[in-house]
This record gives structure tokens, C-alpha cells and sequence, in this order.
């Protein structure tokens, strides 16, 4: 063979189709090597690791500190602040020790300083006395033009949910509940033994729950019987029966207090040592407990408040009317005193 032909045959051994590779071996080449192994052997390498792992040289650490005292200096500590400021803590603590126990000051804490209020009556215009009307009592009706017809009275309870009705409009009602009335369940009411409900001072006749409005039975409103306002029962309004707040007078006995609690001091009115009497507005119930509580006259500094919590506890001997238990408003006077 000629040596030029040597010399050039590879050049055009390389330069033939048969020596570029082919398409998969060019990706093999492009592609990383294959890293996966079997489960068992990276696990046993992690273990390995963990047990006995590898020991590194030290680190050898090339920074170096640097020095920040100039730029902290400004809070540095000095002697001279300290004492200045136990010099200020002493003073003060001298100071209040002083006040403490100088008698000046014991006397004139000592010295109790009553306020009296005015007496305002003759300035107070004089109006006409209102009539004592009836009070705590119900009625009711479904506007019938017949009068209420006379039958029993429902059951007694301290909260209404359905008022009562002599006429039943809708016999079978998806939440059936018992008509009730709002009066205390130790007031005596009249009973008729009917099987219907009614006005037990109605007319006997057809059935009719009155002309009066609200539910209920009567000539009244408010889902009760009777002529009143309210879902109790006879004349007044705001449930009970028949009779409701009544004044001192006229056949009507007073209350008697036959458990009192002494009212406490609020800690205003007992560093400014203030004295005085607070006037409330109660009504004693038949129950002869205290509701509907007002401040006729304050004093104020928490005294008023102070003055409530304990009226509420009191307990009365009810007012009598006729014989029967009636709520009877009255006025009290809470007085405080200091020893």
C-alpha cells in the first residue's frame, strides 16, 4: 500500500458513514452514569454511617474576631450612675417613710368629712296623687264579638310559651305545647271543673275567646284571662293575678323585714371615709323578696350599687290585702356608717 494511502486512510475511515455510531449509543453517552443500587446495600451503608461514622480532620477555622469595643462603649457601666441612682431610690424611700409616720398626716386622714344632701321637697312642684289602679293581671281574646265563655283555667307557671284559647283552630298542631299562665303557683284562683278553657267568671254559652286581642281569653290583651293587660290572670297587667303593685293604705298591711343583711363599703367610699343613706324603690313580692330595685337617692363612690346587692338579699313578711299576700311597693333607706 502506498504510504500516502496510509497516512490517509484514516481520515477516510473516520469520515465513512460506518464509524459515526448510531442514535442509542449517542444518548447512552449524553445520559449519567447509573447511580441506583439495591435497597439492602443503601441501607446497610446508612447504617454503617450512623454507627461508625466517618472521623473528619479538625476544622481549621480562618476568621478572626473583631474587635466591636469602640462601637459598644457607649453603654458601658459607670460608678458614677449607680450611685446617683441609689442616692434618688433612698431619698424616696426616706420620703414615704416620713409621711407614713408623721402624726400630721395621721390627724387629718383621721378627720371624716359627711356629705348631706339638699333638701329638695319644698321645690319640687305638688302633683295630684294618681289613683292606685290594679296591677298584675292578664287577658286576652281572639276579637269574637260573643263574651268570653267560662271554663277552667290552664296550667300555672312562671314563663308562658302558648297562651290559652277556648276555641281550638288548629286541632293538630305540629309542636304541641300546654297553654299556660304567668302566676305564681301558691296564689288561689278560682276553678271551675269544666273540660274546656275559659274565663272561670265568663258567661256559660257558646265557646268564644272574648273580643278581646293578643290570644288568650277575655276582653283584655296579652295572651291571658281576663279583662287586664298581660299573660297572668283578672284585671292590671304584667302577669300574677289580679291586684299587682299595691301602696301602703286603703286595707293594704306593710311589709315586715324579717332578715337583713348589712351592706358592705366599696373601697372609694372607704379611703375618702364618706357617709350617708341611700333611698331605694322596691316592690316586695308575695314572696317578700325585693325586685325592680331603683335609687330614689345616690351617694355615689359605689355605695348605690353596694346598696342594691344587699336590699336583694333581704327578706319581708308580705303586705296583706283581704287576707291574701299582694306585692306592695316600698321605700328603704340603707344607711352607711363608718365605726
Amino acid at each position: 500500500m502506498n504510504p500516502v494511502d496510509e497516512g490517509k486512510a484514516p481520515a477516510e475511515h473516520w469520515n465513512t458513514a460506518s464509524a459515526i455510531p448510531d442514535a442509542e449509543e449517542h444518548l447512552r453517552r449524553l445520559l449519567p452514569v447509573e447511580t441506583q443500587q439495591p435497597w439492602f446495600r443503601s441501607f446497610i451503608g446508612n447504617l454503617r454511617d450512623l454507627l461508625f461514622p466517618e472521623k473528619l480532620p479538625p476544622l481549621q477555622v480562618s476568621s478572626k474576631p473583631v474587635q466591636v469595643k469602640d462601637i459598644w462603649g457607649l453603654y458601658g457601666h459607670s460608678k458614677k450612675s449607680f450611685v446617683t441612682s441609689f442616692v434618688v431610690h433612698a431619698t424616696v424611700v426616706v420620703l414615704m417613710f416620713s409621711l407614713a409616720t408623721s402624726p400630721t398626716v395621721h390627724h387629718h386622714v383621721r378627720q371624716t368629712i359627711t356629705l348631706v344632701a339638699p333638701d329638695l321637697a319644698p321645690y319640687i312642684p305638688q302633683t295630684r296623687p294618681k289613683p292606685q289602679l290594679m296591677g298584675g293581671g292578664g287577658g286576652g281574646g281572639d276579637r269574637s264579638p260573643l263574651p268570653a265563655s267560662k271554663g277552667r283555667l290552664p296550667k300555672l307557671a312562671p314563663r308562658q310559651f302558648t297562651p290559652p284559647a277556648a276555641v281550638i283552630t288548629n286541632p293538630e298542631p305540629k309542636l304541641a305545647m300546654e297553654p299556660t299562665l304567668v302566676v305564681p303557683p301558691d296564689i288561689a284562683l278560682p276553678s271551675v271543673n269544666m273540660a274546656q278553657y275559659g274565663d272561670p267568671l265568663g258567661k256559660i254559652g257558646p265557646l268564644s275567646g272574648g273580643p278581646g286581642s293578643g290570644g288568650g281569653i277575655g276582653s283584655g290583651s296579652g295572651g291571658g284571662v281576663g279583662p287586664g293587660r298581660g299573660p297572668g290572670y283578672g284585671p292590671g297587667e304584667g302577669g300574677g293575678f289580679g291586684g299587682g303593685v299595691f301602696r301602703v293604705g286603703g286595707g293594704v298591711t306593710a311589709p315586715v323585714l324579717v332578715y337583713k343583711v348589712e351592706p358592705e363599703y366599696s373601697e372609694e367610699a372607704r379611703k375618702a371615709k364618706f357617709q350617708g343613706t341611700v333611698v331605694l324603690y322596691c316592690e316586695v313580692t308575695e314572696r317578700g323578696i325585693c325586685q325592680n330595685i331603683k335609687v330614689l337617692r345616690a351617694l355615689g363612690l359605689g355605695l348605690d350599687e353596694k346598696a342594691i346587692e344587699a336590699v336583694q338579699k333581704w327578706r319581708f313578711r308580705p303586705g296583706y290585702k283581704d287576707g291574701k299576700p299582694v306585692t306592695v311597693a316600698a321605700t328603704i333607706e340603707v344607711n352607711f356608717r363608718l365605726l
